[in-house]
Parts: C-alpha cells; structure tokens; sequence
C-alpha cells in the first residue's frame, strides 16, 4: 500500500465507523424484512409513505412511531442480527467504501467500527477491508453507542479530540457529542440529509469520495482525496 501525505489541519488519528447505512448498502435489505419482523414482534408496519418522517426522525421518535417498548429492542435486534446472517450476502458494501477505506489507512489513520451488528456479521461484509480496522466495538444498543465511542477512544490510546465517528444517523451525531468526539454525517444512508446537517455535524460527505478529502488526505500533485 502505498503512503499517502496527510494535511497538517485535521486532528484526528482515528476514524470510527458505522457499518449500515454508512459502509454497507443496508437499507434496501430492510425494506424487504422489516415487516416480517413487524409482524414476528407485534409493532406497526412501515409503510413506503413512513418512510420519508421516519428519515427525519430520532430513535425515540422511531420508537413512538413503531409503538415498540424498550423492554423488546434487545430481543428484535437479536433477531435482526441473525436474519441478517442469513442474507449477509444480498448486503453489498457501498461502491468506493474499500477504496476509501484505503486511502485512509495509507494515510496514517487507524479505524475502528461501532455497529448494531454482530461482529462476525461485520467481519463478513466487510471482507478483505476487516482487516484495515485496528478495533472492532459491535453489538451497540440503540442509546449505547456513546459508551462505546468512549471504550474504542480509549483502547486506542487517545484524547476524544483525536477521533472523529462517521454515520449516518441522528443517533451517531447525538452519541458523537454525548462521547465528546467529533462527528460527520454521510447524505448517502438512512438519515435524511436535511435532518443531519439541522444538528450541525462537524463534518458533512455528500459522496464516498468526500470523506478522504474531507479529512485533509492530500493525492497526488497536491490535490485533495483519494
């Protein structure tokens, strides 16, 4: 692999990482499932018209809209964890997330990956780019990523200002802040881009691409990105 020269102005050593929706193209997949698991668990139905208001909405919003007690979310993403494993091979990773996750490790990053999933599940999407992450922190509650965000910091020897966790959720701006990281919000996954960018993230990609140049990885001749 070849070193890539990083720009002086960025902070961060360590990139944290969702997987769905953020790496892995998920969604289509969820649409597909998601009311079996309805009507396994006993909660409404998404219909296509819930869509577009529950993009814009936080977890406890969802919850609210779904009618669905804390008491159940440990049993539905259990569940959830092993559908997936199931299908983990109609989930593909989004196009130029490998790429990416490349460029960022040539230039001196270290990655780490917060997710809902399992760990074998994301081990398995990822493939061959598992093994660009320096930790893996998986099985995240829906209000437990913070913890999380503070124990992958802190394995890896940092200050919270030295890291930065990418999602694209309302929840991961909100457990970025909570861990007192920093935080950026990609356009391309569940949450709506309007929503995100209404909480100020630090940093917003509207493409793949974006987030290497984003985090000042310098290309060649002097330009910005991968």
């Amino acid at each position: 692999m070849v070193a890539l020269p990083r720009l002086p102005f960025m902070p961060y050593s360590l990139v944290i990482f969702d997987l769905d929706g953020t790496l892995a193209n998920s969604f289509p997949w969820f649409r597909r499932h998601v009311n079996g698991i309805a009507d396994r668990f006993g909660f409404p139905r998404i219909e296509d018209e819930d869509v577009a208001s529950l993009r814009h909405a936080g977890s406890r919003e969802v919850l609210d809209h779904l009618e669905i007690p804390l008491w159940k979310l440990p049993v539905i993403a259990q569940h959830m964890r092993r559908l997936k494993a199931k299908h983990i091979g109609d989930i593909p990773l989004f196009d130029g997330a490998d790429t990416m996750l490349r460029t960022l490790v040539a230039a001196g990053f270290r990655l780490a990956l917060v997710t809902s999933d399992s760990e074998a599940n994301a081990r398995t999407q990822l493939g061959e780019a598992a093994a660009l992450f320096s930790h893996f922190d998986c099985g995240a509650s829906l209000f437990g990523k913070a913890a999380k965000f503070r124990r992958v910091v802190r394995r890896a020897g940092l200050k919270p200002a030295q890291a930065i966790a990418i999602g694209d959720e309302i929840r991961d701006i909100e457990a970025a802040r909570a861990a007192g990281i920093a935080c950026g919000a990609v356009h391309w996954g569940f949450g709506a881009p309007t929503a995100l960018q209404a909480l100020a993230p630090d940093l917003v990609f509207e493409r793949m691409e974006d987030i290497a140049r984003e985090l000042g990885v310098a290309g060649p001749k002097g330009r910005t990105g991968p």
